[in-house]
């Protein structure tokens, strides 16, 4: 594999960001999207409400606006380990007028851009010209991101302005594992999608997953769905972990697999969050390959598997690595709480073993924990955020891995992150309020999809947070 020892080059210009937004010539959408149908047997979506959870912390409150409690984020974070300071930092946090109307017009873009099958296709490797929307036919892994985005911006599956919206694009992922034998990995009979080429040929199951692990995060009254959603999401987790390699990786992985490896890591470990059954093996395989991608102390990156790009790297292994980096902060915090261990202990292999962990998982947390810092340090450097050069999806998909990893972590570095990443994406989106991309993945749903994630990215973390302030 390709080792590359990175130095800081602070005046290389923001290439990613500084070019002009190219307008789409918008096309003509109808709002001719037909209503599911429900199938004999199967839970009416339409049906469904959601209901309060029944949290044990006596200083929770479920969200009336909402009707729904977030006892984790849709990120997998507990906010009752969040710091008083940085529950404050993120419930306080208002994004400006302008990322309101980007939003705004990004949503509605998404709602014209559905598919009559409630889907969204991102559409060929070999047709990369075409932004029409409704010219390609819709896609597991791109109708999962858009649904996220929607699940994301205060839509449920009973309330929001695009609730309906939600629905069908749920639907639409369920039939899609509903009618995939048990023995078939693809959850789809398309094939050199862009996803598909970009990412890896996996990627559709794995997104599928993350969005029904999202789901799952609300609690859903009609169990008759709830079950559904759960049997869909086993099966996917079963071909995920079926088609991991020895290395930790997984295969068919694409143009840049560590990417598809890292959201395959990511819902893998939200799925465990929600109750699924989940191999402990291959977690910890996944895990310890994207430890390997970072050097924490020399800063060496490992770019085999990330097409060359840098970028690709460093935003998997920081996400990747987000949830054992925040585990061992929490670990050390109630050792000190507790007496366990000085007032100003930190994260360290010597320090675990101290409060009863062995070698091995001190050395493992311990390792997670540095690499997880050191690449958050290194994935907003200019040089590396230029990722291949210019915007493609996978530019925009790192951009959201880094992110999020910041958010997991907390204090006030993905403010600052928050508020130049929000602000170049203002700048570049269309004017009939998409994004595409520029290289490779260049379709403006999956693009669009993530871009709105990215802007939104503080949304279901506060949503908990007036929750349990409440």
């Amino acid at each position: 594999m390709k080792h590359v020892n990175q130095k800081r080059k602070w005046l290389l210009p923001f290439a990613v960001f500084g070019i002009s937004a190219v307008t789409i010539v918008a096309s003509s959408f109808g709002n001719n999207k037909t209503r599911p149908t429900g199938s004999s047997g199967r839970a009416e979506i339409k049906k469904d409400v959601v209901q309060c959870c029944n949290n044990p912390n006596p200083n929770h409150a479920c969200l009336p606006a909402r009707q729904v409690c977030v006892m984790k984020t849709i990120l997998g974070i507990d906010p009752d380990s969040y710091r008083d300071e940085d529950a404050k930092s993120v419930s306080s946090f208002a994004t400006s007028p302008m990322v309101q109307e980007a939003v705004k017009k990004g949503m509605e873009w998404i709602d014209k851009a559905q598919g009559n099958d409630g889907g969204w296709g991102a559409g060929s490797h070999y047709a990369q010209q075409v932004m029409d929307p409704h010219a390609v036919p819709s896609d597991p892994a791109s109708t999962s991101l858009v649904s996220m985005s929607l699940l994301r911006n205060d839509n449920t599956l009973l309330k929001g302005k695009y609730a309906e919206n939600l629905k069908k694009g749920t639907e639409f992922l369920l039939k899609a594992i509903e009618n995939c034998p048990p023995d078939q990995v693809p959850i789809t009979t398309l094939t050199n999608t862009q996803p598909q080429i970009k990412l890896g040929k996996n990627i559709d199951v794995i997104l599928t997953a993350q969005f029904f692990t999202n789901l799952l995060r609300y609690e859903l009254k009609n169990e008759q769905l709830k079950k559904r959603i759960e049997k869909a999401l086993d099966k996917c987790v079963a071909k995920i972990q079926q088609t991991q390699s020895a290395n930790g990786s997984w295969a068919d992985g694409g143009w840049a697999p560590v990417l598809q490896s890292a959201l395959a890591n990511n819902a893998l470990e939200s799925a465990e969050d929600v109750g699924r059954k989940v191999d402990a093996t291959v977690l910890n395989r996944s895990r310890n390959y994207q430890n390997k991608n970072f050097n924490a102390d020399t800063k060496s990156v490992v770019t085999g598997d990330a097409a060359g790009v840098i970028l690709y790297s460093i935003s998997s292994t920081a996400r990747a690595t987000a949830k054992e980096a925040k585990k061992a902060e929490e670990i050390i915090a109630k050792a000190k709480k507790e007496g366990k261990l000085d007032g100003k202990a930190t994260v360290s292999e010597e320090n675990l073993k101290k409060i009863g962990y062995d070698e091995l998982e001190a050395k493992n947390i311990t390792t997670a924990y540095k690499v997880n810092k050191a690449a958050q340090g290194e994935a907003v450097r200019d040089d590396v955020m230029s990722g291949f050069g210019n915007n493609g999806g996978e530019e925009f998909l790192s951009f959201l891995m880094t992110g999020e990893s910041m958010l997991m972590q907390g204090g006030d570095n993905w403010k600052k992150w928050y508020d130049m990443m929000s602000g170049k994406l203002v700048n570049i989106q269309n004017g009939d309020g998409s994004w595409n991309g520029h290289h490779c993945i260049t379709s403006p749903v999956f693009c669009t999809a993530t871009c709105l994630l990215i802007l939104s990215i503080h949304n279901d973390m506060q949503f908990s947070m007036q929750a349990i302030q409440k």
